[in-house]
């Protein structure tokens, strides 16, 4: 049995904003390289939301953050081609060349499936859950359940015998997310040393951020972390950035996760950084 939170939070608010250009390319570059063998792939999404997303939708035009993120990379012709794989995707889901629909993690993962390869994605709100699974139908290997992300993390990785990869993307909206995280990756460590796993984070203070990186320093001192700020993390109060860190990263993803969030930065109001670094690196 999962337990049922309280589900306010919607996706649709924040789609293709500067958060979700961070995670869904450096989301494309990882996939690239943990499929760039014959083996086969395990791949959980903890929190997958809907699977895509209208941009001119109620709950989109709402915030608008969409503008500052989406639209700009889209009419960027100079945007580095660490970007070309999002570009590419969100071409393919409007054909007419008008940007409207954007492709959650979801749609992403499930058009990279190759046939050894099985996707569950994680939903609890039964409304984005309706829509996740319409997302999810074309593709046999994919499977839309509501249930408890991270215990299906758990469950699903520890099964496979071979490399798995696990999106962590939680609304943080519970208190204990943080530590599921990170209780999360211990155990899927535990269960399947292949493993690679990504958590996406909100970036708001440096306490939060460095207290969650050396928790996690343990289990995986090796890990990449992909950081982009838009300003100073000195307003808890404000998204100022966002990072995606990563247990098991592949090598050489430094340098592309560096270019996405170095150009997402440039988003910001001038006193943006992006970088890719290892800990203990």
């Amino acid at each position: 049995m999962f337990r049922r939170p309280p589900l306010n939070y919607r996706h649709a608010f924040h789609a293709g904003n500067f958060a979700d250009l961070v995670k869904h390319a450096g989301l494309l570059l990882l996939l690239e390289a943990l499929q760039a063998g014959e083996h086969s792939l395990n791949i959980v999404d903890t929190h997958a939301g809907a699977g895509g997303y209208d941009l001119e939708g109620e709950l989109s035009r709402r915030t608008g953050e969409a503008a500052q993120g989406i639209f700009r990379l889209m009419a960027d012709d100079g945007a580095p081609g660490v970007f070309d794989g999002l570009k590419a995707a969100v071409r393919a889901g409007n054909p007419d060349g008008v940007v409207r629909f954007y492709p959650g993690s979801p749609s992403l993962i499930a058009a990279r499936l190759r046939r050894q390869d099985l996707y569950t994605a994680c939903e609890l709100r039964d409304d984005d859950l309706a829509l996740l699974e319409q997302t999810l139908a074309p593709w046999r290997q994919a499977e839309a359940r509501q249930a408890d992300g991270y215990e299906t993390a758990v469950a699903a990785t520890g099964r496979a015998k071979g490399p798995a990869f696990v999106l962590i993307d939680p609304p943080f909206e519970r208190a204990d997310d943080y530590r599921r995280i990170v209780e999360t990756w211990r155990e899927v460590k535990r269960r399947n040393p292949w493993a690679c796993l990504a958590a996406w984070l909100p970036l708001k203070d440096m306490e939060t951020f460095d207290a969650f990186l050396r928790d996690i320093e343990p289990i995986a001192p090796d890990a990449l972390v992909a950081e982009c700020r838009l300003r100073p993390l000195n307003d808890p109060m404000k998204m100022n950035g966002c990072a995606l860190v990563i247990a098991g990263a592949p090598a050489g993803l430094e340098g592309p996760l560096g270019e996405v969030c170095a150009w997402v930065a440039g988003l910001g109001e001038g006193q943006g950084r992006g970088e890719a670094w290892r800990l203990n690196g």
